[in-house]
């Protein structure tokens, strides 16, 4: 049984524009406004805002079967892709372009074929729950996705909604596996759907934060700061940084907030135009006048070793992202009031 539009509407997630054409099911996690936004910003953010990172379908179905046949495009300056699907939050298998060959250890310019690809998976007897997380790396269209004949459709909603604006590392780079972002992993923890406004190369950008969701998030991050460092004058970027969160305090003032700064790289010896990379933290810090925003350091986040790195200086592997989210997490937990469903414990980080 095919899934057609209105079904597919229905179990999607992260998406704030679902769109049906002769392609396929087409999604957009931005709005029509922040759409305009990155078309007038610059082309390599445009393509990277094409992606389609923190977009889910979940639903709870008894069929034994799933099929989906996919299309990816560029949406980042990376050529690999997943798409994970999971039952009742354990992974199934996947369609990728990369289990075929072996990965070097700094992978990031692998070149890899995207294009048109399918697979059926074999899902669990009974009812459950079927999670299929796109990937953050492609512009993704599903030109079909289909279910046993007469099998249950329903969708699942999560009951809380966690809102990501950040740069490359919150979009996704550098996990091979789409549900091992941090944001992904997080949301999971929170049991919360995922709306990722992540963007490599992005930096804080006060008009995206403006322009308002069409949901009150219960939980928001923010992690920028490294792009900035490299392009901005100190000036500049506490301009831009304390005005980001003055427009995200207005609209946003009952929701959990927590800022990220920006976690170590290998680069961090470096003096670039807004200076030092130690001094990130503390400009961040100064430029929150918002109380309820809770500032979580980034250089707690991931331990100092290149072999969590991807591209061994900045951006984590799916080991790297496994701690960002388990210290995240861990940190959001003691410093404010909320219980997430899980608890973890802090992998203590050598600081530079």
């Amino acid at each position: 049984m095919k899934l057609n539009y209105e079904q597919v509407k229905s179990i999607a997630t992260g998406a704030e524009i679902i769109e049906e054409s002769r392609e396929g099911f087409c999604f957009s996690r931005f709005t029509e406004e922040q759409n305009v936004l990155y078309k007038n910003r610059t082309e390599d953010c445009y393509i990277r805002s094409l992606s389609t990172a923190g977009i889910k379908l979940c639903f709870k179905t008894d069929s034994q079967t799933l099929f989906m046949k996919v299309r990816t495009s560029p949406g980042s300056s990376r050529k690999y892709f997943s798409v994970d699907v999971y039952v009742n939050d354990e992974s199934v298998g996947c369609i990728n372009n990369f289990s075929a060959c072996t990965m070097p250890r700094k992978y990031i310019a692998t070149e890899l074929v995207l294009g048109e690809y399918e697979k059926t998976f074999e899902l669990w007897d009974g009812m459950k729950i079927v999670t299929v997380y796109l990937p953050w790396s492609t512009d993704t269209v599903i030109e079909e996705i289909s279910i046993d004949d007469g099998a249950v459709i329903q969708p699942i909603k999560r009951p809380k909604t966690l809102l990501a604006f950040g740069d490359s590392i919150t979009q996704g780079y550098d996990a091979l596996q789409s549900s091992m972002t941090y944001v992904a992993r997080l949301a999971r923890a929170l049991d919360a759907d995922e709306t990722n406004k992540g963007i490599g190369g992005e930096m804080f950008f006060p008009e995206l934060a403006a322009s308002r969701e069409g949901f009150v998030p219960d939980y928001v991050t923010v992690a920028y700061g490294v792009n900035d460092w490299s392009h901005r004058t100190r000036d500049e970027f506490e301009l831009n940084c304390r005005e980001f969160f003055r427009e995200l305090s207005n609209n946003y003032p009952n929701s959990k907030k927590f800022v990220i700064t920006p976690i170590w790289t290998a680069l961090h010896k470096e003096k670039r135009p807004t200076g030092k990379f130690g001094e990130l933290d503390g400009i961040i810090r100064s430029c929150v006048e918002d109380e309820s925003i809770t500032v979580i350091s980034g250089t707690d986040l991931v331990p100092h070793d290149t072999g969590l790195f991807a591209d061994l200086e900045v951006h984590p592997n799916d080991k790297g992202f496994e701690h960002y989210f388990e210290n995240l997490l861990w940190q959001m937990t003691w410093r404010t009031e909320f219980i997430p469903q899980t608890m973890h414990t802090l992998v203590k980080c050598e600081r530079f």
